[in-house]
């Protein structure tokens, strides 16, 4: 199996599109969730690495461009933290993941088991 998070989450958003056994979506969507910790991650990392040397304006400048401003009270690392998360939510890896969620909670699979409900 593919250990880059973004081909992992395509490939299992994928062959979860003909399945409709719980257990075996179960089992992708725990992979899947680990994968996307993963990613997301990683962009987090990216981002403060690009932001590192923008000025407090800059950043406000790009959080703003991809629909997260960074309101009053945010501290910069919560802006950065948000630009993050938009940037992977607008990621195709991350696209597939809900795809793969809601493909998995049709059959009624879920990240938390029954004796959690």
């Amino acid at each position: 199996m593919d250990t880059n998070p973004t081909a992992l989450l395509l490939d299992l958003a994928a062959r979860a599109q003909d399945l409709s056994d719980r257990d075996t979506l179960q089992n992708l969507l725990a992979t899947g969730h680990r994968a996307w910790c993963e990613g997301v991650a990683d962009v987090q990392s990216g981002t403060r690495r690009e932001v590192a040397n923008l000025s407090d304006a800059q950043l406000a400048e790009r959080c703003s461009a991809v629909g997260t401003p960074w309101e009053e009270g945010m501290t910069r690392g919560e802006a950065v933290s948000a630009l993050a998360f938009a940037t992977w939510d607008a990621a195709p890896a991350a696209m597939a993941y809900t795809e793969l969620e809601e493909r998995a909670a049709l059959f009624g699979a879920c990240l938390l088991g029954e004796e959690h409900l």
